[in-house]
């Protein structure tokens, strides 16, 4: 008996210490899962925030680029060369109001060859059910039905109010969409989804529709034409990039004109008279406020509604008023030419929430008004901080808190502010207490699987109810850390393309810190340099492991950030310095050269060049190098007819990533 209870208690025993061992594997293998899941977050976290400080430096480069075509108006000896981009569209560019939808037919011939939608006016189901047929299967709609349609849009748009109020009593739910921004697969996913636009499907879509993804035209003839058979059932507001400057640098410009080589400009001119009859804002249900970007603490919603809004074509090039304003208080205002760690840096005062100090002692300039009032709905952002302060990341608008959403509810008795404009992982936010929510419908908007896109269903109780979804052609054969490393390397490659093209600086900003001339200094004091010269806030200790070598003893050799870049081809002619101040502006020259070319024939004269080069480099306060310049320039015009191809000399200004080149070859 007692034996008999003696191997009992023995297998007893070693059961328990085998489920020890399963649960303190089971504990380990939980603790492993969890630590590689947070790496993979964080690496996730940090791809996306050198993302998103990319693109709002970008943006603080197109403020700066807007600023230099005014200046080049100024100063050019062929002023004409630019002003064909600030002026207004002629007769002849079709965007005469006298003009009747026949004039196209006569005017424009679509041949028997031409196998796309051919729409007539009025337009029906039938004919937005053929075009999203035919763009699911990548045809062209031809110019005519283009121009017709834009044209017919503008008609439409221009009886709409500047706020649009909406009631859900006429519907069950409003569907709210956010930054589509040319991703023409996320607005089909969402029609799939969601169903069509209808008398009982209503939509609001809140800007942004073109720019930066390669469909942005179909986006833009989708939406007209269910605008023009549900004028009273689908919305849509202005965002910032509905805008023609804006275009020129985003990818929308050249979109169209490669799209359509023959009547690109007169699609472009009309787009420009519908972008700014767009309206600017929706109200529901008198409790639920739909704008792009934001508010601020002087938003008025009364002034808003009653302002001409098609008189500011661009945001980026204010009223003259305002700007011989702002060159009023840059006289009374003490300045200095730029250093070399600032020059080309945007100066906020341009398109800044709060532009004017107090006390400037200049009367009021109504046209001032009107142009900060939109400038502020349309670039604004939500922040967890109270008050309301200039948006120096993006270069416009302000950052708006709490407390100014508060204020702006009470006094229009508001229960909700949606805004888009805002990249966002999961595809929305709520801030402020549940007050904001911010809606970005373009997935993958980075990279192929960075983010969700997402949509807002608001019932007659007026609460949200979110859809998320991501477009997956190639994520969805990829685990979750072949996902994050795409995302990654992507990221990492623009930053240090960015580092590349401010090598100077960095160099001289690291050798402040490097007093004995050894090539090394702190990892603090690196990080410390590189935000200084790039100003991204970004978590540089970080990124360190990612982007320089550091020796035995902790130290950061800080040239190694620029180890595995280079420039695209080997120039002699040109002095290092030229060359990087060359891959910096590349983006800019690209835009200024191609609105100079307004033949689009991709020559520019030397004498053009010259003179163009040479204002922006004053307008940045940057050094010029004539006589490296001069060399280069006429290396570059081979048959020696007096002028470059200056997307072929644009080309020799990229940076090649040397490993990347080497596992490709």
């Amino acid at each position: 008996m007692s034996s008999s209870i003696g191997t009992m208690g023995c297998s007893s025993s070693v059961a328990d210490r085998r489920s020890e061992r399963v649960i303190r594997a089971a504990i380990l293998i939980q603790n492993w899962y969890r630590f590689t899941m947070a790496r993979l977050e964080m690496r996730r976290r940090y791809s996306l925030s050198i993302f998103q400080s990319i693109e709002y430096a970008d943006e603080q480069d197109q403020l700066q680029l807007s600023n230099f075509f005014t200046f080049m108006l100024d100063h050019c000896t062929h002023p004409d060369s630019v002003s064909h981009i600030f002026t207004s569209p002629s007769v002849s560019q079709v965007v005469d109001e006298g003009l009747y939808l026949t004039e196209f037919e006569k005017k424009i011939d679509v041949p028997d060859s031409y196998y796309g939608p051919r729409l007539s006016f009025p337009l029906t189901v039938e004919d937005a059910n053929a075009l999203l047929h035919a763009f699911r299967n990548e045809q062209l709609l031809h110019a005519r039905y283009v121009l017709q349609l834009l044209y017919e849009t503008r008609r439409v748009l221009k009886e709409m109010p500047n706020i649009t109020h909406l009631s859900t009593s006429y519907s069950k739910e409003i569907t709210v969409c956010g930054d589509l921004h040319g991703n023409l697969d996320d607005l089909l996913l969402i029609f799939y989804k969601n169903g069509l636009p209808s008398e009982q499907n209503r939509y609001v879509f809140n800007g942004d529709f073109v720019d930066r993804g390669k469909n942005s035209m179909e986006i833009l003839i989708i939406l007209f034409a269910f605008l023009l058979i549900y004028p009273n059932d689908l919305h849509l507001n202005r965002g910032n990039h509905e805008d023609y400057i804006m275009n020129l640098r985003y990818g929308f410009t050249k979109e169209v004109s490669k799209k359509y080589k023959d009547h690109g400009q007169q699609i472009l001119c009309l787009l420009r008279d519908v972008f700014s009859w767009l309206p600017l804002a929706t109200i529901i249900d008198s409790k639920v406020l739909i704008l792009h970007g934001g508010i601020s603490d002087t938003t008025d919603l009364d002034f808003l509604n009653a302002l001409e809004r098609n008189k500011l074509k661009s945001l980026m090039r204010p009223p003259k008023s305002v700007r011989d304003r702002q060159d009023q208080l840059k006289e009374r205002i003490p300045t200095t030419r730029p250093s070399k760690h600032t020059a080309g840096k945007t100066q906020h005062i341009s398109l800044s929430g709060s532009a004017e100090p107090s006390g400037s002692n200049l009367p009021p300039d109504p046209a001032l008004k009107e142009w900060k009032q939109i400038l502020d709905i349309l670039w604004s952002d939500p922040r967890s901080q109270n008050g309301c302060t200039p948006n120096k990341c993006r270069g416009g608008g302000c950052y708006f808190g709490p407390d100014v959403t508060a204020k702006l509810f009470e006094r229009y008795n508001l229960k909700m502010l949606i805004r888009s404009h805002e990249f966002k992982p999961e595809g929305y936010e709520i801030s402020h207490n549940g007050k904001v929510i911010t809606i970005f419908s373009a997935s993958n908007y980075y990279e192929e699987g960075s983010n969700r896109g997402a949509y807002i269903k608001l019932n007659p109780e007026l609460i949200p109810r979110f859809v998320q979804y991501q477009v997956s052609k190639y994520t969805c054969r990829q685990n979750l850390r072949e996902r994050v490393g795409t995302i990654e390397s992507s990221a990492l490659k623009c930053l240090r393309e960015k580092i590349y093209a401010h090598r100077s600086e960095l160099t001289s900003a690291f050798a402040q810190y490097d007093l004995n001339g050894t090539g090394r200094i702190s990892v603090n004091d690196w990080a410390a340099a590189m935000e200084s010269v790039l100003q991204l806030e970004l978590p540089w200790r970080m990124l360190r492991s990612q982007l320089a070598q550091t020796t035995p003893d902790g130290e950061v050799d800080f040239m190694s950030c620029f180890y595995d870049l280079k420039i695209g081809q080997p120039i002699k002619e040109v002095q290092p310095a030229l060359v990087e101040t060359l891959c910096r502006y590349r983006k800019d020259l690209e835009i200024i050269f191609n609105v100079i070319d307004k033949d689009r024939s991709g020559l520019i004269s030397l004498e053009e060049f010259g003179q163009t080069w040479k204002l922006f480099a004053s307008h940045l306060g940057i050094d010029v190098y004539d006589e490296s310049l001069d060399k280069l320039v006429l290396s570059i015009d081979y048959n020696k007819d007096g002028h470059i191809d200056f997307n072929e000399f644009l080309e020799a200004f990229h940076v090649v990533h040397r490993l990347e080149k080497k596992v490709n070859s």
